[in-house]
């Protein structure tokens, strides 16, 4: 069974508490200012849906072919140390992957931990011959970390 997944998982530090973490990542409106691939496309259509925020809320997102079409429903929530999220593309191809992130205190801050989870499916393997899902979305997830650390961080309101 693992052979036919993959897992792709990045952790930062944070000095912020984690309720401060939390609200970043339980609301997807306020994830613009530091998603790695919200500035890929100056012109991308955004819909919000569902919930303000927390389970049930939804984001859906139609863009060029750098950021692709897809949607995300936050699935799963535990204030104020977990949040999963149910990832769906429809574009450059269809895929379905699950998302963790995990909050945890860390001295006077937080350990934040952002994992994406897939099947491997024939356009993974392929692309997979050529660099590794890890090394593809790796360092997005290291940029998504160190700008939630910029806001995180920063002053009360971003």
């Amino acid at each position: 069974m693992a052979d036919d997944t993959f897992t792709v998982t990045r952790s930062m530090s944070i000095q912020a508490s984690p309720e401060r973490v939390y609200e970043q990542i339980v609301d997807f409106h306020r994830w613009r200012p530091w998603s790695p691939w919200e500035d890929l496309d100056p012109d991308m259509q955004r819909n919000f849906s569902g919930s303000e925020a927390g389970a049930g809320a939804v984001y859906e997102w139609d863009g060029n072919s750098k950021a692709g079409k897809g949607r995300m429903e936050i699935v799963e929530v535990s204030a104020p140390s977990a949040v999963g999220i149910d990832l769906a593309f429809e574009k450059p191809f269809k895929a379905r992957q699950s998302i963790r992130f995990t909050i945890e205190p860390e001295g006077a801050g937080s350990r934040v931990t952002w994992t994406l989870v897939g099947k491997k499916t024939f356009m993974v393997r392929a692309m997979g011959i050529i660099r590794s899902m890890d090394k593809m979305v790796g360092p997005d997830f290291e940029k998504g970390l160190a700008r939630l650390k910029v806001v995180a961080e920063g002053p009360a309101g971003l």
